[in-house]
């Protein structure tokens, strides 16, 4: 090309320089005009170079045609010459270009004109691109900014609306429960994670963040070296075309050198990802431990919040795979960024930035196609570990009723149970195999082998185009041209696996917002246990209305020295109001007895008086939580030695601490006719069992017994506590703990523990009670005569039918 033009014909002529110039010694090739006259070729050769001419062809009528000539001499025949000549159409002439050229052609010069625009103004396109891409940058952030703002309202309405209520339909509340929360990358997510990395990176001083600083320093010299080993690598391939046995041999020998440190600095991400794990997972379950047995938070979300069914699986899995997703996280995202940046620096040093912008772009735009068709697998997650906590917890409720089970033949129902609960488990894990399958597969071509293609389309820039700066690869000898082109290969091929980990770093992330989201869970949870805020499907056999009013309201709590109830609402498990507002007075040494039918609110008052159960209304005046002590039907036996079951919660330092010997346990043992426990094992009150299963139910309420004479409470709470014992020794139980002043509240139905107290509070199943002082000998006199009354009323019909017979006779 030439002034703008295009190529429209090339040809040559020759003479001998002796013979005259005739157009029968004149000759052309057939170009894309056709064959030129003898005319024309006159008019050709007196033509000046760059002359401006007008072929008599009517194909080329109107066309202004450029002629430039060119003068060759022979060597081997000086008197012999040649000459050269190029036709170009001005690109002003449309009629020329339509007719003549090929459409290819064309094309091509429209592509290396605006190559050459492109190239003088290249610093000025650069800028606005990058502008731009600010621009969007900052436009995408903002509108991300406001759906979150948006989320987060729509979600503190929702949870403002949450709260305890009944469901008179147990179906709407089984589809009320079904509703998850949707695990995906929002501002929940990202506050949820800030909150759990407060907890595991506790501040800029804490080890973790020594951790995490040195494992960051280890990354980026870990990079550093593998660019220098990528540099290495050309210059090895490059001693090898060039045949250089030395110089090949002495860069293998540096490139071992450099092994070392690499091998020792990639061991070194290994374990800090593996200590950082570690200390993740300590710091959390440490945080949760504190929160969860404190203010008896492990009862209120069994018993009072139906947010978490299995508490045991969160504490014991799920922090320990969201502490390992966190530190993995950490790897496999900083090192790739981080590779990314200086990798694709190098790359835009020796391929020009426009290469990399151009491919960065292609890779984007699939990344976002993967990102779409990438199925939601945090939610997958997080309803894996759900049913894997279920199916945990379907064998544990086995293991802690078998004996009932066993005693109803109930194992084939069981049995399907387990099944059920297995089977989906398997079923949404090979669901999630399947989603997995057709995902890897478009990852695995769309990351190596469709990025594969266009990286070695942007290794092969320098060898083709001459990028300004850069030196033309055609211009390189084979050694240096193999030598870039292996090296940026190396680069490139690291770009590639940075960019895919962090592609394939997205499923990560969206996993670890799964393991996030339960784990946040469960401690929003315990916060709102602690504050006294539960959310439980109740299901109301009442007005649900009026429960709904009472189950809304809050009393408060007052520390004392009496135990006084007033105007206290009690309230069953399943959000019955069995008493609306229940008052009595009792002080200190008067022991109250309570009675009445099953599900009356006998047990929901000792929850309530325990600090286990929330208050409604009213007022409870109480003393210390320290200063009630309760004793269930079935006590609880902790693991441990004998003497720790009898000083339970309290371990040997503490009992040492309150001037307590073994002396004086095995006094209280032989009050309770326990001290031949000690004489069967070796160890005495060191001897370790399995006591839950070693004593009988007799032994165990025994055993309890002796913990509250240990303890000394000031009121005792006996919920059937002598259920399983004999009258003797009910008496020795009872005789004992009030002679150590100890205020009994007693709930049973046996006539035999009448005479230890001296108030009653009856409950007559119908939301009515009573509350007054108890005369045991008169009220045993009024139930035998109530009962001699029940049986001649029970045969006055047979009297009536006996009348009557006689009557007829």
């Amino acid at each position: 090309m030439m002034d703008g033009g295009s190529t429209v014909g090339r040809g040559s002529w020759g003479k001998d320089a002796t013979a005259p110039m005739s157009s029968g010694a004149s000759w052309f090739e057939e170009s894309q005009l056709g064959r030129f006259t003898s005319t024309d070729m006159s008019l050709l050769r007196s033509s000046t170079s760059r002359r401006r001419i007008i072929p008599e062809d009517p194909l080329y009528c109107g066309a202004n045609l450029t002629f430039r000539s060119i003068s060759h001499v022979n060597p081997h025949s000086p008197s012999a010459h040649f000459t050269t000549f190029t036709l170009f159409a001005t690109a002003s002439m449309p009629n020329v270009h339509s007719k003549l050229l090929p459409v290819e052609r064309t094309v091509k010069g429209i592509i290396k004109h605006l190559t050459v625009l492109y190239l003088k103004n290249r610093t000025r396109i650069s800028r606005a691109v990058y502008i731009a891409l600010f621009v969007a940058l900052i436009n995408r952030i903002r509108n991300a900014v406001d759906q979150q703002k948006a989320a987060a309202k729509r979600e503190a309405e929702r949870r403002q609306r949450n709260s305890i209520k009944l469901v008179d339909d147990p179906a709407e509340g089984d589809a009320a429960g079904k509703k998850k929360k949707k695990v995906e990358l929002n501002r929940e997510f990202f506050r949820s994670l800030l909150g759990l990395l407060k907890i595991v990176i506790p501040g800029w001083k804490s080890k973790e963040m020594r951790l995490l600083i040195s494992h960051s320093i280890f990354l980026v010299v870990r990079t550093l070296m593998s660019v220098k080993i990528a540099a290495m690598d050309g210059a090895i391939v490059k001693s090898l075309v060039k045949g250089n046995g030395k110089e090949f041999l002495m860069r293998i020998f540096w490139w071992m050198v450099i092994a070392v440190p690499a091998t020792f600095t990639n061991s070194m991400l290994s374990w800090h990802q593996a200590q950082l794990s570690l200390n993740y997972r300590t710091r959390l379950t440490q945080h949760i431990h504190d929160k969860y047995l404190s203010n008896l938070t492990f009862y209120g979300i069994s018993a009072l919040d139906d947010r978490i069914k299995n508490p045991d699986q969160l504490i014991a899995v799920d922090v320990a795979r969201f502490s390992n997703s966190l530190a993995e996280l950490y790897s496999n995202l900083a090192k790739p960024m981080l590779d990314m940046t200086i990798y694709t620096y190098e790359l835009s040093s020796a391929v020009g930035g426009e290469g990399v912008m151009f491919m960065s772009l292609l890779v984007q735009l699939s990344a976002n196609v993967m990102r779409a068709l990438t199925p939601p697998f945090g939610k997958y997650v997080a309803d894996e570990a759900r049913l894997e906590g279920e199916f945990r917890f379907a064998h544990s409720r086995l293991i802690d009723y078998s004996e009932e089970v066993a005693l109803y033949g109930g194992h084939e129902a069981e049995k399907n149970t387990l099944d059920k609960g297995y089977f989906t488990l398997i079923k949404h894990v090979n669901y999630i195999l399947r989603r997995r399958f057709y995902h890897g597969f478009m990852e695995d071509f769309v990351i190596k082998y469709f990025w594969g293609a266009l990286g070695l389309c942007l290794c092969a820039v320098p060898v083709f185009v001459k990028l300004p700066g850069h030196i033309l690869s055609g211009a390189m000898n084979m050694g240096d041209r193999t030598e870039e082109f292996v090296t940026n290969r190396r680069m490139l091929l690291s770009a590639s696996d940075a960019f895919g980990r962090i592609m394939f770093s997205y499923r990560e992330v969206m996993e670890l917002a799964g393991h996030t989201s339960r784990v946040a869970s469960l401690l929003e949870v315990m916060n709102d246990i602690q504050k006294g805020v539960f959310q439980k499907k109740l299901v109301s056999s009442g007005d649900t209305d009026d429960n709904a009013a009472v189950l809304k309201g809050r009393g408060k709590i007052v520390e004392s020295e009496d135990i006084r109830f007033v105007d206290v609402p009690i309230i069953s498990p399943n959000g019955d109001v069995l008493v609306r507002a229940l008052s009595f007075h009792l002080r200190r040494g008067d022991h109250l007895l309570v009675v009445g039918p099953n599900g009356c609110g006998k047990s929901s008052l000792f929850r309530i008086l325990g600090g286990l159960w929330p208050v409604y209304g009213g007022a409870v005046h109480k003393p210390s939580f320290h200063s009630i002590f309760y004793l269930p039907q079935r006590p609880y036996l902790s693991k441990g030695t004998l003497r720790q079951q009898i000083t339970y919660p309290d371990s040997l330092r503490v009992m040492k601490s309150k001037g307590i010997t073994d002396i004086d346990l095995m006094t209280i043992l032989r009050q309770l006719d326990l001290a031949h426990l000690v004489e069967l094992y070796d160890e005495g009150l060191d001897a370790e069992a399995e006591w839950r299963d070693t004593l009988s139910g007799g032994l165990q309420q025994r055993v309890a017994m002796a913990r509250l004479m240990y303890h000394r409470p000031r009121y005792a709470i006996l919920d059937e506590c002598t259920s399983s014992v004999t009258l003797e020794t009910e008496k020795a139980m009872y005789d004992g703990a009030k002679a150590l002043g100890v205020t009994l509240m007693t709930v049973s139905h046996r006539r035999s523990l009448w005479k230890y107290h001296t108030h009653i509070l009856q409950f007559d199943g119908q939301g009515k009670y009573v509350f007054t002082k108890l005369d045991a000998e008169r009220r045993l006199q009024l139930e035998d005569e109530k009962e001699e009354l029940d049986v001649k009323l029970r045969q006055v019909g047979e009297i009536e039918r006996r009348i009557g017979e006689l009557s007829a006779a």
